[in-house]
Formats: structure tokens, C-alpha cells, sequence
């Protein structure tokens, strides 16, 4: 490698750099880097001419019987039981590859999804030979840095859409919109609510994504006002849902994108005296285990987190090996879990006009709206 005046090892280009002069696929690229046959001869020549033309230089390979020792889990938070799966998964696998496992506080204390300054230099420090981050969002200097220093990452469930080339997985997030819509849609209701997490964050808007579709596939109107985001925690879908029930027409069922906010959603039901299933249906998404201890324990849709760790982990260990996946994105299926947190619509119907707002009913007192959901008019 070239030294730079100051004494620095100046790191070559990387494969992204050779994919873009070559005008192919980062796969593209490292089909011929990894000497597959199945590359075209003139593409594999424009690759070739590339990868001499830019000084690329091939990562070495690690042999089967000697991987590298250490690799680093960059956890979103210790404190849920979700980084908890992911880090069951990563073991496992890592044990598998004999590997060892550092597990890393990287994320910034203020409850981002972003490493601190100065962590990558950590990294180095440790000897890492690769990185997974979990529910990580970093910026564009941070991935440049692991870019240019030749550490392979893997990204497991990222905040934000990866780069171009960046290896991630996660769970079918709009699958699992789908099967959570299709199953209350199943028991009758119509009137069905979503309560989302940040907009920006890419599972999250998955997630609305497949409910809107299902929906749309049911011949059910979207109701703008049935859809409500705000911040990823209890408190967060506990305002959600007491605006939901406070509409004029509130639902009879809601899909909560997340475990840990469907509680806060319980939470504001108890407050108005809402018996969940008899008033309104509640779905969730993850199956962590305070779904299963909730009362009622709550339908939900399970995210394969231990799963979808252990994947990028043997992800991981090819790239560290020098390999480049075929595909940038892995997605493993979701699928519903029916608890007792879900029933019938005709019961929730009924319940809707418990929380009509009074002056609702006010306002039309001889209609027949008010006779079919003011207490009062019946």
C-alpha cells in the first residue's frame, strides 16, 4: 500500500469504486473478484481492466481451519429483551465459526441509533475483524471509514435504508403488516387503526406499507386519520392510541407496530375502561416475551430476531473471508402468532360508541348516527 506524507497507510478502492468504473453490481464485481464463472466475458473484462486500472487489492483470505477471532455486536440497547434475541443468535452462530464475541456499547447514551465519536478507533484498537450492528443508524462518514479500513459489517435491521452494497438483514416487515391487517380484516373489522414508530425508520414505514396494502386488497378505504407515528416506546403509543379513541369515529381494532408499544396502547385502553378483545382488537409485532405475559397475552406478528442475528453473523464470516454476497439484503419471513388479544368485530363495534366524544353526539342528536353511537340516544 501507498503511504501518504504524513506517514498514514492510504487504503485502496474499494470494491463499491471498481463495481461503479466497471459500470456492474457490487455482486457483479465480486463474481469475478472471487473467480466465478458465471460473469459474461466482456463484463468480467470491464471488471478486470477496472480492478488493475484503480490498484484493487484483494482482501485474504481467511483458511476454513483458522477464522479471525473476534468480531464486535454493536447492540441498540441492553436494556430490552429484543437485544436479547439478537445476542442468543449471534452467540450461537459465532460458536459454530469459532468465533468470540465483543459486545459493544457504540451507541450514543442519548438513545440514538448512532456510534459515539471516537468508537471506530475503538474498533480498531480491539483488532476487530468485523462488526454487526443492530438498529444502528450511521453517517455517511462512519460508513467511509469502515469502507476505506476494509472492516466487513453487516447491518442487522437498520434504521435507515443501507447504501448501495451494504450487506443487511432483517425480518419481512411488509409481510408482517400484511398478516397482522389480514387477520383483523378476517374478524370483521374494518375500521382498523395502525400506530407506527418513527416515519423515517425503514421497518417501521415496511410495516405501515402492508397494512395500507391489505387494505387496499380488501376494497377498504385508507383513512389518513387511522394512521398515527410517534417515538418507539410505551409512552409513545400510549398518546397514539387515546387520539385514536378519541376520533369521531374511533376503531375497532388496532395494529401496533411494535411489542413494547402495544403496552402503552393496553395502557391507554385501561384508562377509558376498554376490555381488550371485547372492546377493541389490539395486534402487535415481534413476539418478544412480554407479549406472551401481557394480559391479555398479545397476538402478534414474530420477527425471527435470534434468526435473522445468526444469518449475519455466517454473512459476516464470508465477507471476512473475502467473499461478497450475491445480495445486499436477506429478508426472513414473518408470521402471526393468534393470542387472545383479537376477536369478532360486533363486540368492538359496540364499544366505539363508549368513547364517542360527547359533542359529537351533541351535535346530532335526532340523526341516526347518534341513535347507532350515543349511549345516550339508545
Amino acid at each position: 500500500m501507498a503511504r501518504t506524507g504524513s506517514g498514514s497507510t492510504a487504503v485502496g478502492p474499494t470494491l463499491a469504486v471498481v463495481a461503479r468504473a466497471a459500470g456492474v453490481s457490487v455482486p457483479t464485481a465480486s463474481k469475478v473478484v472471487n473467480g466465478r464463472e458465471d460473469v459474461a466475458p466482456e463484463t468480467r473484462r470491464r471488471v478486470t481492466e477496472a480492478l488493475d486500472h484503480l490498484g484493487y487489492v484483494r482482501r485474504p483470505r481467511f483458511e476454513a481451519t483458522k477464522p479471525p477471532g473476534l468480531v464486535d455486536l454493536v447492540l441498540h440497547s441492553l436494556e430490552n429483551s429484543g437485544s436479547g434475541a439478537v445476542l442468543h443468535g449471534v452467540e450461537g452462530a459465532a460458536h459454530d465459526a469459532g468465533l468470540e464475541v465483543v459486545v459493544s456499547a457504540g451507541l450514543n447514551r442519548s438513545g440514538g441509533g448512532r456510534p459515539e465519536r471516537g468508537w471506530l478507533d475503538k474498533l480498531t484498537t480491539r483488532g476487530s475483524a468485523g462488526v454487526l450492528f443492530n438498529l444502528a443508524e450511521l453517517t455517511p462518514s462512519q460508513y467511509a471509514w469502515l469502507d476505506q479500513h476494509r472492516i466487513p459489517f453487516v447491518m442487522i435491521d437498520p434504521v435507515l435504508e443501507p447504501p448501495p452494497g451494504v450487506v443487511s438483514v432483517g425480518g419481512a416487515n411488509w409481510q408482517g403488516g400484511v398478516l397482522a391487517t389480514e387477520h383483523l380484516l378476517s374478524l370483521g373489522h374494518e375500521r382498523i387503526a395502525v400506530i407506527g414508530g418513527y416515519r423515517r425508520k425503514m421497518c417501521g414505514s415496511a410495516r405501515v406499507a402492508g397494512y395500507r396494502s391489505a387494505l387496499a386488497s380488501a376494497g377498504i378505504k385508507h383513512r389518513p386519520e387511522y394512521v398515527r407515528y410517534g417515538s418507539l416506546n410505551e409512552t409513545g403509543a400510549h398518546r397514539r392510541m387515546l387520539e385514536l379513541l378519541d376520533l369521531p369515529e374511533p376503531p375497532t381494532a388496532v395494529f401496533v407496530c411494535s411489542d413494547k408499544m402495544a403496552l402503552g396502547a393496553y395502557q391507554a385502553l385501561s384508562e377509558r375502561k376498554l376490555s381488550v378483545p371485547d372492546d377493541i382488537s389490539v395486534v402487535g409485532f415481534d413476539d418478544l416475551p412480554e407479549s406472551r405475559w401481557a394480559t391479555p397475552a398479545l397476538t402478534t406478528v414474530r420477527q425471527p430476531l435470534s434468526e435473522m442475528a445468526a444469518t449475519a453473523l455466517r454473512l459476516l464470516v464470508r465477507m471476512m473471508a473475502g467473499e461478497q454476497p450475491e445480495g445486499t439484503r436477506t429478508e426472513l419471513s414473518t408470521r402471526l402468532v393468534e393470542r387472545a388479544s383479537t376477536g369478532p368485530v360486533a363486540s368492538a363495534q359496540r364499544a366505539a360508541a363508549q368513547v364517542m366524544p360527547p359533542s359529537r353526539c351533541a351535535r346530532k342528536p335526532g340523526s341516526s348516527y347518534a341513535s347507532e353511537a350515543c349511549p345516550s340516544a339508545v
